[in-house]
């Protein structure tokens, strides 16, 4: 049994002398990430039936954490560029590793990762893990505000590295992308496909949810098709080009409908207008946010995601494979871990519509075979991509850097007494 942080427990030695002693306490972990953070609970919850302790960091509303029985610490970070928020998110998880004191702690998305590292400095013996989840806005536009940009990210990930103990990667480009960069550092590196997806509870909450006829009747779209996307409505996650794509799609069957879903409002410069979506009614209909996203997946035909991000695994992908929809999205990293073109779905360059529309209509009129990727895509899912198997994954990381520790941390070997010492009797 590993030694790890923890309060300590009181017994005796065979002798009866009282003594102190670390019990056999769980490791304890510390998952820090953004807004969407509750999107892990089921993976925390899973490494809590694999005899972990943890705690969850994040921006989000804490409901979600106290109904699952997760200890829950909230701190704010801006999305958007704004030092000095950044330096207060610094501080505020410096404290938060002081209160918690983890033996492992580990960021998710993209501020996280380098704020995490930063902040453990003042903290040591804490084992810090980053996750990469995609590279995101600076490594997908083309704006000279990332470009600007990139080369302060690579100073930042390359100062992280320096107490950083294992960095994670969702994905192969990722990974080749920080070696070629060298922003590893001296710690281990890992490739750990996405975050896990439990395969049951889906399946549980399509059952529980209403039926795709009431979706529809809901919805206001009975008797049409329905080409459905998952995502925050930026420019960088493609919407413009759908927006285009749709355009083109309603020309050849007016009946498609194209169904958004997500959030639009707190997106600031990066967000779509409403006016651009309005342009394109009534055959685009944002519903914003929802929460039932598995019966919404259920109850429709095709699933588009125009991304221009360099995502990590998007979980949406993963969800609509098990939903059995075929997907077109872009050949970006991340999404071409979970599409194989042709084979389990459709991959098309970002920012080209006309393609997009064109594999979208693919979709729609060859039933047979749009049905025959998308068993492929579920059936990858399930054996590539499933909780337990992640879970494993990180389970397994987790405890290679514990034992690293420990080794690092055993007291040097006791010298053997000479026979003759005065020590010789001093317990006898």
């Amino acid at each position: 049994m590993l030694t790890v942080r923890g309060d300590h427990m009181h017994g005796n030695d065979p002798n009866g002398t009282p003594m102190e002693r670390r019990g056999p306490l769980s490791p304890h972990l510390l998952y820090i990430g953004g807004e969407d953070h509750h999107l892990r609970i089921p993976a925390m919850l899973a490494l809590c039936d694999r005899g972990f302790r943890v705690t969850a960091a994040g921006t989000g509303d804490p409901a979600p954490f106290v109904q699952a029985g997760i200890d829950f610490r909230r701190f704010h970070f801006e999305r958007f560029i704004n030092p000095l928020a950044d330096w207060a998110a610094v501080k505020s998880i410096a404290k938060i590793l002081v209160e918690v004191r983890p033996d492992l702690a580990q960021s998710f998305d993209t501020k996280p990762s380098i704020f995490l590292p930063l902040a453990a400095r003042s903290t040591p013996g804490i084992q810090v893990i980053r996750t990469i989840n995609g590279l995101a806005f600076l490594y997908s536009s083309r704006s000279p505000i990332a470009l600007m940009l990139r080369p302060v990210h690579r100073t930042l990930h390359r100062f992280a590295a320096r107490s950083t103990a294992m960095t994670v990667f969702q994905n192969r480009d990722d990974q080749s992308f920080f070696e070629r960069h060298a922003l590893i550092g001296r710690g281990l590196s890992r490739l750990i496909p996405g975050s896990g997806i439990d395969v049951g509870r889906f399946e549980r909450a399509v059952a529980a949810g209403p039926s795709p006829a009431e979706i529809r009747r809901t919805l206001a779209v009975e008797n049409c098709e329905i080409v459905i996307t998952v995502t925050r409505l930026t420019r960088q996650k493609g919407i413009p080009a759908l927006l285009e794509a749709a355009a083109l799609v309603h020309k050849v069957r007016p009946t498609v409908r194209f169904l958004l879903v997500g959030p639009r409002e707190s997106e600031g410069p990066l967000a779509v207008t409403q006016e651009e979506i309005d342009r394109h009614a009534p055959y685009v209909v944002a519903v914003g946010p929802r929460s039932d996203i598995p019966s919404l997946l259920k109850a429709s035909d095709v699933f588009a995601f125009p991304t221009e991000y360099r995502e990590g695994v998007p979980r949406v992908l993963l969800e609509a494979a098990l939903a059995r929809l075929p997907i077109v999205t872009t050949s970006m990293p991340g999404c071409n871990d979970v599409v194989r073109d042709g084979w389990s779905g459709f991959l098309v360059p970002p920012r080209a519509p006309r393609l997009l529309a064109s594999r979208i209509l693919d979709v729609l009129d060859n039933q047979a075979a749009a049905d025959l990727m998308s068993a492929r895509a579920a059936e990858l899912v399930k054996r590539e991509f499933g909780l337990d198997l992640t879970m494993a994954r990180y389970v397994a990381a987790y405890n290679e850097l514990l034992d690293d520790a420990a080794r690092s941390e055993a007291p040097a070997a006791r010298v053997r007494p000479n026979p003759g010492s005065p020590l010789k009797n001093r317990f006898s």
